[in-house]
This record gives C-alpha cells, sequence and structure tokens, in this order.
C-alpha cells in the first residue's frame, strides 16, 4: 500500500488515496471501454478529497449504483464511488489521474464488465 495523490486536468479537485497498484482493473463495460478507465478499488475510507467536492458532478447510469465522479470544470473522471459485495463503501480510482504513476508499469487485469 502506498499513498498516491490525484487530480482532475484543471486542478480544482485533488485527492489522496491510499492503494496497491499491484492489480488494476480493465473493464470492457460501456462506460470504461470509452473512457479508457484503469481502476483499483478501495474501501471509501482510503480516498480522501483535499479539496473540490464542490466541483465534482456525478453520473449514472444503468441500477444507479455505481456515482461517477468528475470535474464539472474540466470533465475529468477521477473516481467513482459505490459498495463492495459486502455493502461496504468502495471507490473506483481512475488510476490515469494519479500523480507519479508510471503507466508503464501498470499491468492491467482485463475484467469483462459488458457482459455482467
Amino acid at each position: 500500500m502506498a499513498l498516491h495523490k490525484g487530480s482532475c486536468h484543471c486542478g480544482k479537485v485533488a485527492y489522496e488515496v491510499e492503494t496497491d497498484l499491484s492489480q488494476v482493473i480493465e473493464c470492457n463495460c460501456s462506460i470504461c471501454r470509452r473512457k479508457g478507465y484503469l481502476l483499483t478499488f478501495v474501501p471509501r475510507a482510503a480516498l480522501n478529497v483535499l479539496r473540490g467536492e464542490e466541483d465534482l458532478s456525478t453520473y449514472t447510469f444503468n441500477t444507479h449504483t455505481i456515482h461517477h465522479r468528475f470535474c464539472a470544470n474540466c470533465g475529468a473522471a477521477t473516481f467513482g464511488e459505490g459498495k463492495m459485495p459486502t455493502g461496504e463503501p468502495m471507490a473506483a480510482i481512475n488510476v490515469r489521474c494519479l500523480e507519479a504513476v508510471d503507466m508503464a508499469d501498470v499491468k492491467p487485469v482485463p475484467f469483462n464488465g459488458r457482459d455482467r
């Protein structure tokens, strides 16, 4: 586990998250495929929004169980919020919004979200 800093493109939204990037998910569902998400899942308590909570907009679709959060100013999709199968609050962090992460070192694991 390591502490990572993340932000949207314009910098209005900034956060820290404690996560392990050894398993990053590449989902093929309709939204992940279109946005190019690479995701790491953490308990919601591991995500600390430092600034810009008021600048976040939310998009939901299908069952409306995941709140896809994005900066209302620049549109960068920073993270999503939902629940783990156990019911515990969770955050799905877009690894592409994390600073100081060399994407060449990230090894995505495919996930078939399209057929769920």
